[in-house]
């Protein structure tokens, strides 16, 4: 049974349902999880098993729209205990965090659940039949699946669990019964490369349309990697070589179905030095969360905003922070903003990542830490903007603990978290 702790004021069943009862079936199906709650309650006639806080069991017959939320809020989101990763991943990132971090970092998850109901990525590596057969019978959709490699002992080797061989064939169940997929391949030069990649496109290419899209991404290594499986970054010219192998792939399958199915982080061209692709390529950016396509959506939505926008005064001074990799993107951004308003007094800093090491460039993984030791002292203007991707989700918090306001203290200025799209970052320079 699971505890309601509030029931929404516009809920079918506000007044009726009490905080402090509990559910325990809808239209008799036990209700086990999230999974189960969200199935079983998205028919317009329901019936409510709940035991009230006194222990009595009542039955409550709900009509309401098909698909209307119930309302309910449970005392704790999955109504149950996260499922963790039993994997031993050779690039897995958590293992390559340093001590002292708040313990919420150190939590390695892998719920299918998250997969479908906030987009995590999971590996299927801890799922009995049982719970497969309830996600097929659920026809929960979209799954987001961290395949790497289809190949099952490089992909076994890779997670470092031997029921990471049977990825390739869970992805062929869930695909046979109707439900929708995303992959993700995180590439390690020299492991799932070369000819391990293009078999694993050509085996996920098998699976369109259920397989809707796949992104490409590059190992990320920082220098806390003693004892771990030793792997090397991508240079210029292996990043190079992995975008003319994807892309080419991508064109083909252009040409076979309509949809590229395979996008490549914005990671890869800014190492290689080459231009991202154009907004058309990314048809929707449905993998943007993974840094495929947004440095391109907020550049169009900068060039987009600066023609329909139109501002008479001066902003105040102001820096961006950013990772070192964006830097020239971004400051390349901000001469174009000055040719359509003005001279702007405003400046881009790269940070470096000491604290990750120099491998790590990317802004999400900038902390308040390195930012205060390479900017402080400096003439900033009047305000600092950062990336809301450099702060845990809902939070202003940054990696290593720092918070925006402790930054702000330490640099004497206001230090404010844009959300990464140009028309938003626009409003911020001159509001």
């Amino acid at each position: 049974m699971h505890e309601i702790i509030r029931v929404a004021p516009d809920s079918p069943v506000f007044g009726k349902v009490k905080p402090g009862e509990q559910l325990a079936k809808i239209n008799g199906n036990q209700i086990r999880d999230v999974l189960d709650y969200e199935f079983y309650s998205y028919d317009a006639n329901l019936l409510l098993n709940l035991k009230t806080k006194e222990g009595q069991w009542k039955v409550m017959r709900v009509k309401k729209e098909e698909g209307e939320d119930l309302g309910l809020t449970f005392k704790t989101y999955l109504m149950d205990k996260p499922r963790s990763c039993v994997n031993r991943c050779i690039f897995c990132f958590i293992d390559q965090l340093p001590s002292g971090l708040r313990e919420s970092l150190y939590f390695k998850d892998d719920d299918v659940r998250l997969s479908f109901l906030t987009g995590n990525y999971v590996s299927l590596t801890n799922l009995s039949e049982t719970e497969i057969q309830r996600l097929i019978n659920l026809r929960v959709s979209p799954i987001n699946v961290s395949i790497h490699a289809t190949d099952p002992s490089v992909r076994a080797m890779m997670l470092g669990n031997p029921r990471g061989a049977q990825g390739l064939e869970l992805m062929y169940r869930f695909a046979q019964a109707g439900m929708l997929l995303n992959a993700q391949v995180v590439v390690c030069p020299g492991i799932n490369d070369g000819q391990v990649l293009e078999q694993t496109m050509e085996d996920l290419k098998a699976l369109y349309p259920a397989l809707q899209s796949v992104s490409v991404v590059p190992v990320g290594l920082t220098k806390y990697r003693d004892g771990l499986y030793p792997l090397t970054p991508f240079t210029a010219e292996s990043a190079f070589d992995m975008i003319s192998q994807v892309e080419g792939f991508a064109a083909g399958c252009l040409a076979e179905f309509g949809s590229r199915i395979f996008f490549l982080a914005d990671e890869f061209y800014l190492k290689a030095g080459i231009p991202l692709p154009d907004e058309a390529d990314y048809e929707g950016y449905p993998q943007i969360e993974n840094g495929v396509g947004m440095l391109r959506h907020f550049k169009e939505t900068l060039l987009e905003a600066i023609q329909t926008r139109h501002f008479t005064r001066v902003p105040a001074p102001f820096s961006i922070a950013t990772g070192t990799s964006a830097a020239p993107f971004l400051h390349n951004l901000m001469a174009t903003v000055m040719q359509k308003y003005g001279k702007l007094d405003g400046q881009v800093h790269a940070i470096r990542n000491d604290f990750f090491g120099p491998d790590v460039n990317v802004a999400g993984l900038v902390t308040g830490g390195d930012i205060l030791a390479q900017l402080y002292g400096q003439n900033l203007g009047e305000r600092l903007f950062i990336p809301r991707t450099m702060l845990r989700h809902g939070e202003e918090v940054f990696l290593d603990n720092m918070t925006v306001t402790m930054l702000t203290k330490q640099l004497g200025i206001p230090v404010i978290p844009v959300d990464p799209d140009g028309q938003a970052m626009l409003e911020a320079i001159f509001s």
